[in-house]
This record gives structure tokens, sequence and C-alpha cells, in this order.
């Protein structure tokens, strides 16, 4: 009786320790399910239908945000506004000028990733407009307004904006893109959420808009994920929306562990 009572003993605390090792163990949540993605200059959310269409099948709960593009801390303001919004974690998508937004925006508690399309991720005290001086792309169609707005000049923006967009569609976005604020060129992020937080980006490699070597650049240095589509323009997310939906899935997938 003796030796199962110490048996029994030596069982119990063997046991313990299979406990407090298993409350020592890293726990492993499960994937990121809200996806906010923001848009760039000279768009709107619309074109990210085909990319909407995809994550909500697979399951993930997206919301897109409409900024104004009235200033850099509107924009900012809109996408707070969307990220207080959500019942758990985020990631926090933008494309084009909208990477500046997510460097700024991304330092919300929500955030836990950030996945750049094409995006400028801005270091502090950089600006879209002496980043683009450094990194030139051709000339482009840049129409200014009275009120210091931009936006590209619809007859050249199939061939600027999206070359690998059938014509008609290409059209389309040209009459529906947003006007940009000037100052949002000078625009400066004080503390750049890719700096501590897990980040994924995209190079379109026939962007025209923005410099695949700036490209490139900012996503080596935000040490990001990265993939190289060949032949993407600048509208890469409605041209190749299957890639940049997978990419958005890695960064949700990988975020939750």
């Amino acid at each position: 009786m003796r030796f199962l009572t110490l048996r029994s003993a030596a069982a119990q605390a063997a046991a313990a320790l299979c406990l407090l090792a298993t409350a020592a163990a890293p726990a492993f949540s499960a994937p990121v399910k809200n996806i906010v993605v923001v848009h760039g200059a000279f768009a709107d959310a619309a074109g990210w239908r085909p990319v909407y269409n995809i994550l909500t099948k697979d399951g993930y709960h997206v919301t897109l945000v409409q900024q104004p593009l009235t200033s850099f801390n509107d924009d900012v303001t809109a996408t707070k506004r969307v990220l207080d919004s959500l019942d758990g974690p985020c990631v926090l998508v933008g494309h084009s000028y909208a990477g500046a937004i997510i460097s700024e925006a991304g330092n919300d508690d929500h955030v836990t990733s950030l996945v750049y399309i094409a995006a400028h991720a801005l270091d502090a005290g950089e600006t879209i407009g002496d980043n683009g001086k450094k990194y030139p792309v051709g000339p482009l169609s840049i129409v200014a307004t009275p009120d210091h707005f931009v936006y590209l000049k619809p007859t050249d923006y199939p061939s600027q904006f999206a070359p690998d967009l059938p014509r008609a569609q290409a059209d389309f976005e040209a009459h529906a893109q947003i006007p940009l604020a000037v100052s949002e060129f000078s625009a400066q992020v004080s503390d750049p959420a890719w700096k501590t937080k897990p980040s994924w980006y995209m190079v379109a490699k026939a962007d025209k808009i923005i410099s695949p070597d700036l490209e490139r650049m900012y996503a080596e240095r935000a040490h990001a994920n990265t993939v190289e589509i060949n032949g993407a323009s600048h509208a890469v997310f409605e041209s190749h929306p299957r890639e940049v939906a997978a990419l958005i899935e890695q960064a949700a997938q990988r975020s939750g562990q």
C-alpha cells in the first residue's frame, strides 16, 4: 500500500509539472479576421471590390475607408474612426499615398500588422514629394485646381495609372478619381508604425506613378515580407486582386500567431 501511495504522489507531481509547462508555453491566437483597407490618391475605394469579394468569401470582415483626401490629418482621422469601430484586431492595408496614412494610423492598438500595396512607407521627416524626386518616374499629367487640389488628366489616366486594366475600366476609374489636396505631398509621419509592427509589401514592377525602386527601398527598410508582381501597374489591386488578397491573408494568418 505504501508503494502505491508513493507512486500516486509521483504521478500527481508529474501532472502538476505538465500544467506548469502548459501555462508557461506561449499561446497562439486565431488568425486576425478584420481587414481595413485605405485607398490611395487619384482613386477611391470602389476599385477594391475584387479584393473585397475574395477576402469576404474567405471569411474576413473587410472595411473600406473612404477618406476625404482634403488633408493628411483628415485622412488619418477618417482611418482611426474606422479602427475605433472594430471589435478585435485588424490588418491595416494601404495603397499608394495611403501608405503614409497607415504608417501613422497603424500605431493604433487594433492594428497587428501593415500591408503596403505599391505604397509610400514614409519615415519620420520624409515626404512623398521629396522621395518622388529622389526616385523619379516619367512625367505625369497632373492637373491643378484653383483651390489647390490635383488630379490626373482623364485622357492620360489609362496609360499612366492603369495600363494593365481594360480600357473601359480605366476610363471609368479616371472619371471616378477623388482630387487630392496638394498639401498631402508634403505631409509627414510622426512615428512610423512599420518600425514596431510587422509589415508586408507588394511591389508593382511596371508602376508609372511610384518608382518600383522606391517601393523596393520602402520594403527593404521596413524588413517587410515582400512580393513583386510582373507587369503590374499602379492599379495592381485591380489588375491582380488574387495576389493582393493572398498577401493580405498571409499577413492576417501570421499576425494571429
